[in-house]
């Protein structure tokens, strides 16, 4: 059965320019994506640096994402908090500029409990009627979103889908197994994108799209077909990309690669910094050898 979202999808960079969105720069990043077969737009994720955006950048972020992409393509806006009523106002504000859904990382710092993550996300599938999709990721959040928790989400009608980005297959392979056909996983993790499209997974919300959504789109692609060999490939043609965009803490890598290809400025919000000179010259190499610049 198909999911509500699916295929290659971008968790988009927030462009800065002097100290301000830099909106001609995000319509660039948005017409580049959408050319090249990224099917969803993901704006104010962790890649967005939603953290310090203030509430009106993250809410104008949503809205010119949503009008610029002129239903080219769908928009999951990420309207997650450790706040549970602050979740509920940005999700409120995503619904009423239009996007198509709403990315709800699990909270982070308060670490609640399983049944906290509960009422968590259910107290925003009941206030706002429109498609959500779970995002977990231990790693940033410091609480692991269980499968039977995801399962027992997944009974309410909202709640559409989850970014899996533990890092675990068996808990991925346990979430889809314990959830409706029409519930998403997506890849979280670019590394194990095309593993986890082995095991069932609906589409990748992608760090790596931002600079090469063509082969992300095509990995994609080329899974659905069954075209084992040539997805096979192009996981190891992303692999080193994949790597160098973590070379740091995201999205200061994918940043200094958007801005090393012209699209954008450098610039990143503290406590977030830029990469360190080996580690830019590493990535300008990379780039480079990838015939990206």
């Amino acid at each position: 059965m198909t999911t509500l979202f699916q295929g290659s999808m971008v968790a988009l960079i927030t462009p800065f320019k002097e100290g301000k969105l830099d909106e001609v720069a995000l319509k660039k990043l948005i017409d580049f994506q959408i050319e090249n077969g990224t099917s969803v737009l993901v704006p104010c994720g962790t890649t967005g640096e939603s953290a310090t955006l203030s509430h009106e950048e993250h809410d104008r972020v949503i809205a010119l994402t949503v009008e610029y992409s002129h239903k080219r393509a769908k928009v999951l806006a990420g309207t997650g908090s450790n706040s549970t009523s602050e979740a509920i106002r940005l999700t409120q504000n995503a619904r009423k500029a239009g996007a198509d859904g709403a990315l709800l990382i699990c909270p982070y710092y308060n670490k609640p409990t399983q049944e906290g993550l509960l009422q968590h996300f259910g107290a925003i599938a009941d206030a706002v009627d429109i498609p959500q999709v779970l995002y977990n990721i231990p790693g940033r959040t410091g609480i692991n979103l269980l499968p039977s928790t995801i399962a027992k989400l997944a009974e309410r009608k909202n709640i559409v889908g989850i970014k899996e980005a533990t890092g675990n297959l068996i808990q991925a392979s346990e979430v889809i197994a314990a959830c409706p056909k029409d519930f998403g996983v997506y890849s979280g993790e670019d590394a194990l994108t095309w593993p986890l499209y082995a095991i069932g997974a609906q589409g990748a919300i992608s760090v790596t799209a931002n600079i090469l959504p063509k082969q992300c789109a095509e990995l994609w692609n080329e899974a659905q077909k069954g075209n084992m060999k040539r997805a096979r490939e192009l996981h190891y043609q992303l692999l080193e990309i994949n790597d160098v965009m973590f070379v740091e803490t995201n999205p200061s890598p994918v940043k200094t690669a958007l801005a090393l290809m012209g699209f954008c400025g450098e610039e990143i919000r503290l406590p977030l910094v830029t990469l360190k000179k080996e580690n830019k010259e590493k990535l300008s190499a990379i780039l480079k050898k990838n015939k990206l610049i």
